[in-house]
């Protein structure tokens, strides 16, 4: 099995945090752009989502609508761009690990055992 990201289209935007306060006008803007790649997807409907994002193929129209998307969405989590996907994609864990913290156990902190 390879290690590269994964998504499927029911998961792609529960497999990361949201960012923590997007302002009203960012919303609006990541759903008028998550349209945009909606409709740009639409104009091909003779093709599968295979065809429309081979990388060495990809529509002109839909690849442009994903990286307005893609800048829509990074402005949400901060003002200053990424310099790279890592950096993206290490910002994004960081975020996570804040949601789930609470949810785990205290380091140092043992389990009582019954008598």
């Amino acid at each position: 099995m390879k290690s590269d990201y994964q998504y499927s289209s029911s998961l792609v935007y529960n497999n990361f945090p949201w960012p923590e306060n997007p302002s009203d006008a960012q919303k609006q803007d990541i759903e008028l752009k998550t349209q945009a790649v909606l409709d740009a997807r639409a104009k091909f409907p003779n093709s599968t989502l295979a065809d429309l994002y081979d990388p060495l193929t990809m529509p002109p129209e839909l690849l442009k609508a994903h990286q307005a998307l893609d800048k829509a969405v990074d402005k949400a989590y901060r003002k200053e761009p990424f310099p790279s996907e890592r950096a993206r994609v290490e910002h994004l864990f960081e975020q996570y690990q804040k949601l789930t913290a609470p949810l785990l156990p205290a380091e140092g902190k043992k389990k009582r055992k019954g008598k």
